[in-house]
């Protein structure tokens, strides 16, 4: 039962499993969807899509799977309920448009009509007075006039007169592609939690007492270890000002999420390329900069460092002494860069510009090269390549290859 909707699922990149399948059997048998397929695509839903990602696969699938093709055809007509039509219409029509139905030969000439000419109808049509169209004045079709008329596809309005809607329904893409909010950039950062038990033994290890209580003969022997605490450190490195000013909200939502989920969380800011100071407030950067060098002596090995910038500079600014925008840098970005990679060997960096944007600047393949290819996009996908990056020495996103050639 459902076997063949389930491979389909499989097939086209739902992650869900045979355990998953058996649930939704077992919730079948117990009535949980006995009203009709809307109750058992909620439930189907609910059991088999374990990740937001691919919600919108799993109602493309369904759709195909129990509706037949997705547009419209000759078999339009038999996916629309007839009784949802009726029990609707009385909320969407005045007494003045019932009367002209009426006059018509009541809403049963109305649907029978329908049947009728989208049965005879083979192809698109605009304007006219009987096919179902555009743009026209026969009572089927979209952004046409006639006040006794159904509007079918387009989501555009029209002239709003329409006894009845009946769209094709749009699907908005839910993808790891996507942008990303606060909420999920908290669910990535929990990747790279290390969780360590630290101080007093005050929490049960159930575990523990259930082996030793076994060991003991069914004397309970209760053993309790300390609680785990996130041990994670990570030192963020903000770029701040000039083309990142299109990326504020987004980069906003990151360092929220991040203060969040990291006890042990330090940030500094700097503009474009790292030189020999940073700053913790923007609007006294001028006043009370940072050196960079106490960084470097101040936060050990330990630390995970992650970048935020969408490298876009002149490449100056990166590889010559005086580069800087701002000031005069007695050494260049570069130098810098490589005594942050020197000790620390955790390093990522996320770019909030559009991974298509990349290849348009020299100083982002520069940055891309100098990180290793650990370098990722603020997608769902890039997020969570990042925290790995950030364990795994070994995890890249992109290669030589990628890379565009400035030869």
């Amino acid at each position: 039962m459902f076997i063949d909707f389930f491979l389909t699922l499989r097939q086209n990149g739902v992650t869900t499993t045979i355990r998953e399948y058996l649930d939704l059997l077992e919730a079948m048998d117990k009535n949980m969807a006995e009203t009709g397929l809307e109750d058992f695509y909620y439930l189907a839903r609910t059991i088999l899509v374990k990740h937001e990602g691919q919600l919108d696969t799993f109602d493309v699938l369904f759709g195909k799977y129990f509706h037949g093709k997705d547009s419209m055809n000759d078999s339009f007509w038999e996916n629309v309920p007839e009784e949802w039509l009726r029990a609707e219409l009385e909320k969407i029509i005045n007494p003045d448009d019932l009367r002209a139905i009426e006059e018509m030969g009541g809403l049963d000439a109305l649907m029978e009509r329908f049947k009728q000419v989208l049965a005879e109808q083979d192809d698109r049509h605009e304007g006219g007075e009987q096919w179902v169209g555009t743009r026209g004045q026969s009572p089927f079709g979209a952004e046409g006039f006639n006040p006794e008329g159904f509007r079918v596809g387009p989501n555009s309005t029209g002239n709003r007169n329409a006894i009845k809607v009946w769209d094709k329904r749009q699907f908005a893409n839910l993808n790891d592609k996507l942008e990303l909010n606060t909420r999920n950039i908290k669910l990535l950062l929990k990747r790279l939690r290390v969780l360590t038990r630290e101080g007093k033994a005050d929490e049960l290890d159930l575990q523990g007492t259930i082996r030793k209580t076994s060991e003991n003969a069914g004397m309970l022997d209760i053993r309790l270890v300390p609680s785990r605490k996130n041990r994670v450190k990570v030192l963020l490195l903000l770029d701040i000002g000039g083309s990142m000013d299109d990326h504020v909200e987004m980069c906003s939502q990151l360092f929220s999420a991040a203060r969040h989920e990291f006890k042990h969380l330090e940030y500094y800011y700097f503009h474009n390329c790292l030189y020999d100071f940073v700053w913790k407030d923007n609007r006294r950067r001028y006043a009370e900069r940072i050196p960079t060098w106490q960084l470097l002596h101040t936060y050990n090995r330990d630390y995970k460092v992650i970048f935020v910038g969408d490298a876009a500079m002149s490449p100056i600014e990166i590889m010559y002494r005086g580069g800087s925008v701002e000031h005069w840098n007695e050494e260049p970005g570069m130098v810098w860069l490589q005594r942050f990679k020197d000790q620390f060997p955790h390093m990522a960096w996320i770019n909030p510009n559009p991974e298509y944007a990349w290849n348009y600047y020299k100083s982002t393949e520069i940055l891309r090269k100098f990180t290793d290819f650990r370098m990722f996009p603020m997608t769902l996908e890039g997020i969570q390549l990042a925290m790995k990056s950030l364990k795994d020495l070994r995890v890249r996103y992109g290669n030589e290859s990628s890379s565009r050639s400035y030869e």
